[in-house]
């Protein structure tokens, strides 16, 4: 049996062949057809290399998600241990790493919670749909059926969860979805929907919510759902007290708030959580990217232990009627407490914040090149808003041609594709907690650099 410390060996046969079978077998993500992709076949700490031994510094955290860096022995030890031990039982009995993750979670979350564990985002949020509306027909009011959501919000790409997406590109061709979705304006504070200005601004992105539950009708509005912060759709951060404001108004209606964490959560924003940035206590947090770093798939729908009391119910149909054959995978919880352990004793959550804040002071001077038009920073993830001379949202062909530079310098970054037609012009950052200043350094050089070469924008 060979040893958990081997290394792999070398992939036999040359890159080209490689590609072609990619090109023969293989579908990716979220992306037009590709004939020259990446193969990566290793990490460490911000880095990954390919197979012809380039290295790329992982200013994405992969998809805002490998939070204490690539190549963790200590996680793949436990992972190992686990799959030795137990590799499987369904979630309708429990097993140790799940009662252990559960309570960690409570721990992390600073409240009494009941843990649902899934796969992934989306289906943490379609759990979050399906127990608000279950719990609010239990409860008395049946039809406390809708969801109010976010314009730029992403929630997941499953029916449900993409019905409370709020990015029109992502919709394209799979309409009709979920029913029962509204959205509101975003708090987007660089292009105010509201055309406010700082010096103006009445929360009216916060007040908008009081008027849309009153337009549907209370009775029949079952949660709120937001990130903190919308991340993929831009990484737009709301005025300090927005949130607040909100659950305040969900709580006067008896709406439920959920909160999805898939990303802000596990140390991005500098906290725990980031909703713990505004002093929130959500009804529903979903989870999920961070949980585990990544190296492992799962996630959870934490639920307030008070609403899940009417799940107990007597009766055929008041349990939750819903089945995930991999969510809570012990070998899945295993590594989320190994991934949670290293964060906590590294102490990456408040590195995370200070690493964020430093991040900052480094990319300020982009805010003097022509194509930067806004940077909004949360905890360790940035956008950057690129504009064009004219101040509108910048052609994907430029945002394009910095990810490409930033790319041959070794720095993968990101932006807010597929999203919403016309405004695909942010890139996005956020590098794993273990980055060093040095390649903070690197990140910084390349966007100037790469900004600074536009063509558009020279005289």
């Amino acid at each position: 049996m060979s040893s958990v410390n081997q290394q792999p060996q070398p992939m036999s046969g040359t890159r080209e062949e490689w590609l072609e079978k990619d090109r023969k077998y293989v579908w990716h993500h979220i992306s037009p057809h590709n004939d020259h992709p990446m193969i990566a076949v290793s990490g460490e700490g911000s880095w990954i290399t390919d197979q012809e031994g380039t290295r790329y510094l992982d200013a994405m955290s992969g998809l805002w998600c490998v939070n204490v860096g690539h190549g963790r022995e200590e996680i793949a030890k436990s992972a190992y241990k686990q799959m030795k031990t137990l590799a499987y039982i369904p979630m309708t009995q429990s097993h140790e790493p799940a009662i252990l993750l559960a309570e960690k979670l409570n721990e992390w979350l600073e409240g009494p919670y009941r843990i649902f564990f899934s796969n992934s985002g989306s289906d943490a949020n379609e759990v979050a749909f399906k127990i608000a509306r279950q719990f609010h027909h239990q409860n008395g009011e049946p039809t406390r059926h809708k969801f109010i959501s976010r314009h730029r919000a992403y929630h997941g790409n499953s029916m449900g969860a993409l019905g409370a997406t709020g990015q029109a590109a992502r919709k394209i061709k799979y309409e009709p979805l979920g029913v029962g979705f509204s959205h509101v304006p975003p708090p987007y504070c660089y292009r105010c929907p509201f055309g406010k200005s700082k010096d103006s601004c009445g929360l009216e992105c916060a007040a908008i919510y009081e008027e849309v539950i009153r337009w549907e009708g209370p009775e029949t509005v079952a949660a709120v759902i937001m990130e903190p912060v919308i991340t993929g759709g831009g990484m737009i951060v709301p005025p300090p007290d927005y949130m607040r404001t909100v659950q305040d108004i969900c709580q006067r209606y008896g709406v439920l708030l959920i909160v999805d964490e898939v990303i802000c959560g596990f140390g991005r924003s500098g906290q725990k959580f980031g909703h713990q940035n505004y002093g929130v206590q959500p009804d529903i947090v979903t989870m999920a990217k961070g949980m585990t770093s990544a190296y492992a798939p799962l996630s959870a729908t934490a639920v307030r232990s008070d609403l899940y009391d009417s799940f107990r119910e007597p009766g055929d149909d008041s349990h939750f009627r819903h089945v995930n054959t991999f969510g809570g995978n012990p070998v899945s919880c295993r590594v989320a407490l190994a991934n949670l352990e290293i964060l906590e004793r590294e102490q990456l959550v408040s590195r995370a914040a200070a690493l964020g804040s430093m991040l900052g002071e480094k990319l300020a001077p982009l805010l003097q090149l022509p194509p930067v038009g806004d940077i909004r920073l949360f905890g360790f993830a940035c956008g950057i808003e690129l504009i064009e001379p004219d101040g509108s949202p910048a052609k994907a062909e430029n945002v394009m041609k910095v990810l490409a530079h930033c790319k041959q310098d070794g720095i993968l970054i990101g932006k807010n594709g597929d999203t919403v037609p016309g405004f695909a012009n942010i890139l996005t950052l956020s590098p794993p907690f273990v980055t060093t200043e040095e390649e903070l350094d690197l990140i910084a050089a390349s966007l100037f650099n790469a900004l600074g070469s536009l063509h558009d924008y020279q005289n």
